[in-house]
């Protein structure tokens, strides 16, 4: 009897283990995807190889672990995750939906077709998969295939406008100009607020030597995406068809002004340049092109005939050899380094490519070879993947589905992409923050640098609504303080100090619900402590935004079901704490905004609007608050006052504030 009791409780213990092993790798799960979320891909890594170490029969970690690879464009270390998820479990339908990602960003298009169409098995009606099938099929060239996707996806999602713009496009490869426009109108009328409809409508314009109309879209196009290179590049292109070389230079100079790196802004630019005879600076944009990309022979070639003018005769030698050693029977660059070579006095040289085109000429006349001139087609523009370098001196132009624009629904932190424009993010306290280009802004609380000073980690607290992602050494760091301050908690278990430090340090790794527990013990520790508070509001409040997404997530290759609209009384928790913020510290700034995201997330507008307006009584120069309550304004019909208050973020530095005056313009409401 004895043994037998012994032996059930020894069962019984066994199950207990096993029941908080469960317990414990769900708890990891939630927490790598929390990390996952908050796109701190490396930490989400290191989580999900813990439930693997675990539970290497569960597909779900490899999943996650396969989309941080894929966000960090690990994609071989992606597919290879997603191999095993799928032997595991062969019926969940975004397995292959982001192995077929993978691939195609890795432009293998025939095993990412397979696994998309594979996806819609599971999950007919998702249009993401669809509109990806719909880009691999076209990168493929077979044109009637991708009309039946296409046309598949709108059947799906008939109000689709970039189906829309594809089956434009693939009306425009098989010759159908008519229904192209047709097409593109519709997606007009679908999207009148999105510079892509807008932009391709352009490039189609442009296509039919219809230069005005491209740009009136191209300046709609920047009005409502002004921080975008494409449309400058574009119009540029439409001002230099129009011979308005002064104009297109602007263009050039503003696409490389909002993107730096654009390659098309300057490989266009030295062409246009060179046009006009700017043979220095001309030179200058080769010569980045061929730092980014030194098998450039278009680049090279033109940088070649460039220094020929400029009177860098060597250079130019060295550069028409390193591109006829590509392109060998080149015959225009054997007759200009021919020249060059006799400048340099190489007259066996320069005898020796003379001698050359001799031949290649006999060998065309007999037809023993194909030569001809030296522009191989009658297109004024190129492609940028055209690499025929008897195209040197065209530009490149862009087609309505040249960006792989892959979709889907984990991507970034899109948590809202079907919303016109977002609030600023609430304001948190941690260490860290994104460094950006222009640091106008100083966030900065006075009563709270005393509280700093006897803060013991070591690291200066700050406040921040732009987080970025640890490091890899800086996520080790958080580990070990999590169970040195442990230590601290264990020998001082009423000092709230300690538990707030380590509240921090969870929340830095992800794991939310560790950092709530600490935090509702400081509170109690410390009940006077606003900081303690304030905290607990953002660490709750990132905690519902994780649960929330992670649930949508959950959810796909599914069918979605309908969201209620129903304010989550667990804000409202958030709130509260806020509330207490602000009764012990009344001149907080960041409460008073928090508060109004807050209230705003529970679309009581009313409310957000009275909280950014107590914050800008405290700080009239608060950029963020006076972006945020021009936003809630305007979603209460104040068109007005929502514009003044936009055009005042703009002013005090939140730029993007004047692109959304912009879309205003285009509701009539302005």
């Amino acid at each position: 009897m004895i043994i037998r009791r012994a032996l059930s409780a020894l069962a019984l213990l066994f199950v207990t283990m096993l029941c908080n092993a469960q317990l414990n790798t769900v708890r990891v799960m939630e927490i790598g995807r929390n990390a996952l979320y908050f796109e701190d891909y490396v930490l989400s890594i290191r989580y999900f190889n813990q439930v693997i170490d675990a539970k290497p029969f569960l597909h779900e970690p490899y999943f996650f672990r396969a989309l941080a690879k894929y966000y960090l464009e690990d994609y071989a270390g992606a597919i290879q995750d997603l191999d095993i998820a799928i032997e595991k479990n062969p019926y969940i339908s975004r397995c292959y939906q982001l192995r077929g990602l993978c691939h195609a960003s890795s432009d293998s298009l025939y095993l990412a077709e397979g696994d998309l169409r594979k996806s819609l098995k599971f999950n007919p009606v998702d249009k993401d998969v669809w509109q990806n099938l719909a880009l691999v099929v076209m990168q493929q060239g077979d044109w009637s295939n991708a009309v039946g996707v296409v046309d598949s996806l709108l059947m799906v999602s008939p109000r689709d406008s970039r189906a829309y713009l594809m089956r434009s496009q693939l009306a425009l490869n098989t010759g159908d100009t008519l229904l192209a426009k047709d097409m593109m109108e519709k997606a007009v009328s679908y999207d009148r607020f999105s510079a892509d409809v807008y932009e391709s409508r352009a490039i189609l314009s442009m296509m039919t030597a219809d230069y005005d109309s491209a740009m009136v879209d191209l300046d709609k196009a920047i009005d409502l995406m002004p921080n975008r290179s494409t449309a400058y590049i574009n119009r540029a292109l439409a001002r230099f068809y129009k011979r308005d070389f002064r104009g297109a230079l602007k263009d050039y100079d503003m696409a490389l002004y909002v993107e730096p790196a654009s390659f098309e802004a300057h490989y266009n630019r030295g062409l246009l340049r060179m046009e006009v005879g700017d043979y220095n600076r001309a030179i200058e944009d080769f010569d980045w092109v061929l730092r980014v990309d030194p098998d450039n022979t278009m680049a090279r070639f033109n940088r070649a005939v460039l220094r020929e003018k400029t009177g860098d005769y060597y250079g130019a030698v060295d550069d028409f050899t390193a591109v006829l050693n590509a392109y060998p029977n080149f015959e225009y660059g054997y007759f200009c380094r021919a020249g060059v070579r006799r400048k340099i006095g190489d007259n066996k040289g320069a005898e020796a490519d003379e001698a050359w085109l001799k031949s290649r000429q006999i060998q065309i006349a007999w037809g023993n070879a194909q030569g001809g001139g030296y522009v191989a087609e009658n297109d004024v523009t190129r492609k940028r993947s055209d690499k025929n370098v008897r195209n040197y001196n065209k530009m490149i132009a862009s087609s309505m589905t040249d960006d792989k624009k892959y979709e889907t629904q984990y991507r970034g932190k899109v948590q809202n992409k079907n919303v016109l424009v977002e609030l600023e993010p609430i304001f948190v306290l941690t260490y860290y923050k994104a460094v950006q280009e222009l640091e106008d802004a100083v966030y900065y609380y006075n009563p709270f640098e005393e509280f700093n000073r006897r803060y013991p980690a070591g690291k200066e607290l700050l406040f921040t609504n732009d987080e970025r992602a640890l490091a890899s050494n800086e996520v080790t760091w958080h580990f070990n303080d999590i169970d040195s301050v442990s230590l601290s908690i264990a020998s001082l278990p009423g000092d709230f100090m300690p538990r707030l430090q380590r509240a921090l340090d969870y929340y830095l790794v992800q794991d939310l619900e560790s950092a709530m527990r600490d935090l509702d013990v400081a509170v109690e520790a410390a009940p006077d402590e606003w900081v303690l508070y304030f905290v607990r509001s953002f660490v709750r409040y990132k905690m519902l935004e994780a649960e929330r997404r992670n649930a949508v997530n959950d959810n796909s290759g599914l069918l979605q079901k309908g969201d209620s609209g129903l304010p989550d009384i667990d804000y409202r928790l958030v709130r509260d704490d806020l509330d207490k913020v602000v009764e012990l510290a009344a001149d907080f700034r960041y409460a008073y905004f928090n508060r109004g995201n807050v209230s705003a997330k529970l679309s009581d507008f009313k409310s957000a609007i009275v909280d950014y307006t107590k914050a800008l009584e405290v700080d009239d120069r608060f950029a963020e608050a006076y972006f945020n309550r021009g936003l809630a304004r305007i979603y209460t019909g104040n068109y007005e006052g929502g514009v003044a208050d936009l055009s005042k973020a703009g002013e005090l530095g939140l730029y993007q504030a004047y692109s959304i005056i912009k879309r205003l313009k285009y509701t009539g409401r302005e």
